[in-house]
């Protein structure tokens, strides 16, 4: 989909890109697929800030979502196409021929009308969602599931796509957007085709009220706060750092401190890293 540029009528609209929806439905979302969506503000059950720079932001309901795919057999036609708040990418919403409804991500190439099915039998066509041991080797998949029967985890966000590139035994070896390999489960399930809206990375909000619409509070420098609060803070004007390197608020290195666990239980399932080693 096109992103739309504006006149600079104000200094807030000169570099201002937005994502043109005139290909999605004009249509309210489901009724039956909406649910409640309580904000935090970045606060946990004691009232403390527990995430920074949460707070504030445009109202929303949740769709729900099916990620687990699991009504074999039975084919759904495409009713809408809709625009989801709670994600990058665009959202289908399917209609069952027994009746049911339900919210699918919608893949690039999916249109209103379209023919959808999951279960092992499924064709190879943008939108199925099949057992990975049914999927053709080199196939773009998206919402791969991590472990049988609990829905699609990785690449789930605006134009990812991951490569099915080996089977050999109980796994299957799948390249993701990183370019890091990973074995996947064979009896895990995913979506076939390229996640829609890939134009969302070069949309420019070009101004503040628009992050502050997703509810993205701003952030402090830790350079023009007091030593209590940042390592990087106090001394007299424009100070240095005053450390090796730059540092978090709670005294660990900013750049390249490897958070990742030495011993990983994850780690046997990764073939290759996406660094390459």
């Amino acid at each position: 989909m096109a992103i739309k540029k504006y006149k600079p009528t104000s200094p807030g609209r000169r570099f201002m890109t937005v994502t043109d929806y005139s290909g999605l439905s004009k249509t309210a979302p489901e009724r039956s697929l909406l649910v409640d969506l309580k904000k935090s503000g970045g606060r946990n059950a004691h009232g403390r800030i527990t995430v920074r720079h949460r707070g504030g932001g445009n109202k929303r309901k949740y769709r729900i979502i099916d990620f687990k795919r699991t009504k074999d057999g039975i084919p759904a036609k495409v009713a809408t196409i809709e625009y989801d708040p709670n994600r990058t990418c665009f959202i289908a919403l399917i209609h069952y021929a027994d009746g049911e409804k339900s919210y699918i991500l919608a893949p690039i190439g999916l249109k209103v009308g379209d023919t959808v099915m999951s279960g092992e039998n499924a064709d190879i066509m943008p939108g199925n969602c099949l057992p990975i041991r049914s999927i053709p080797l080199g196939t773009v998949i998206h919402n791969i599931e991590l472990r049988v029967g609990v829905g699609g985890q990785m690449c789930r966000t605006a134009g990812c796509a991951a490569q099915l590139m080996a089977k050999e035994g109980k796994y299957a070896q799948v390249r993701l957007p990183s370019g890091e390999v990973r074995m996947v489960p064979m009896d895990a399930r995913a979506s076939i085709g390229q996640v829609s809206n890939e134009d969302h990375e070069n949309v420019n909000l070009g101004k503040a009220g628009r992050k502050r619409a997703r509810g993205i509070r701003p952030t402090v420098r830790g350079s023009v706060m007091n030593p209590n609060d940042h390592p990087h803070g106090g001394g007299e004007g424009k100070s240095p750092i005053g450390h090796p390197g730059p540092m978090t608020p709670w005294g660990k290195p900013a750049l390249g401190y490897k958070t990742r666990a030495h011993h990983n239980r994850s780690d046997k399932f990764i073939v290759k890293r996406r660094n390459g080693k």
